[in-house]
């Protein structure tokens, strides 16, 4: 993992292979590990970064000015040019495809093509915002993650039967929240904040005129299916792909599948 000074935190990022760069987005609760399939099918053709998001992996707090996503793809802009990379394809997961599209608004001449997984750029419904705030309070002020909070979240993540199929997944993510603690899950909380109360940026990716593909686990709970296809009919000229028995977090209970669907999408338009 490198190291990269913004706004007075460091930012940790991976940075892996040779060839045309591609940045790839985490989830919120995960890190760059969670790439690490795609990262080892890629490096060989492609510059493969991947930052942590604040208060995730190697990465310090979120620095008192990012008050929002669109802070976040500024930092992540700045990060491209203190590497000095003028073009780029984003790969974004959940939070990922968040702020992978703000940095397209942000620098559109730059970023040759977008992969939206398990994703939602517009506002969070109603219900599920109350609800996961609630929760993100909840854990702000108890400096943990409650037991019954591990046990709601951990099944959001992952497909019907994977603590059957891939317990070794579904228990390390388990083991990783309840492992949450003092002011470490108390910046988490306040990230969790950043992701659901997001802007609605449908305006903005009706414009997008990238090549984009959206990809979505026929099971992902949080971000179900139906809202790729909302996406898909803003952006002009996408594609969509389910990928089959995933969840949410697609790319590890399938990661041949999403590998080999990355390969042939960035063998045309990275």
């Amino acid at each position: 993992m490198q190291k990269f000074s913004i706004d007075g935190r460091e930012m940790a990022y991976l940075d892996q292979g040779q060839g045309p760069v591609v940045v790839f987005g985490h989830s919120y609760l995960w890190d760059s590990k969670m790439w690490a399939p795609q990262v080892a099918a890629l490096s060989d053709k492609y510059r493969c970064i991947v930052p942590e998001f604040w208060a995730h992996g190697d990465s310090q707090f979120a620095p008192e000015t990012t008050r929002s996503l669109t802070d976040y793809a500024r930092q992540i802009v700045a990060l491209m040019d203190q590497l000095n990379i003028d073009e780029f394809s984003i790969v974004g997961l959940s939070v990922g495809g968040m702020w992978g599209t703000e940095v397209v608004n942000l620098v559109p001449q730059r970023v040759k093509s977008l992969v939206l997984m398990d994703t939602f750029v517009g506002l969070e419904p109603e219900v599920m915002h109350n609800k996961y705030f609630a929760m993100l309070d909840t854990i702000a002020q108890a400096q943990v993650v409650p037991e019954a909070i591990v046990e709601a979240v951990t099944p959001l993540f992952f497909a019907r039967n994977a603590q059957q199929n891939s317990p070794e997944l579904v228990n390390g993510f388990r083991q990783h929240l309840a492992s949450l603690a003092g002011e470490q899950a108390v910046e988490v909380a306040r990230m969790g904040k950043m992701v659901f109360g997001r802007r609605d940026q449908f305006e903005d990716i009706e414009k997008f005129a990238l090549p984009v593909l959206i990809a979505v686990g026929q099971e992902d709970a949080p971000r179900p299916v139906l809202e790729s296809y909302l996406m898909q009919d803003c952006i002009a000229g996408s594609e969509l792909v389910q990928i089959p028995q995933a969840g949410h977090i697609s790319n590890l209970e399938q990661p041949e599948f999403v590998s080999q669907m990355l390969e042939q999408f960035l063998a045309k338009h990275a």
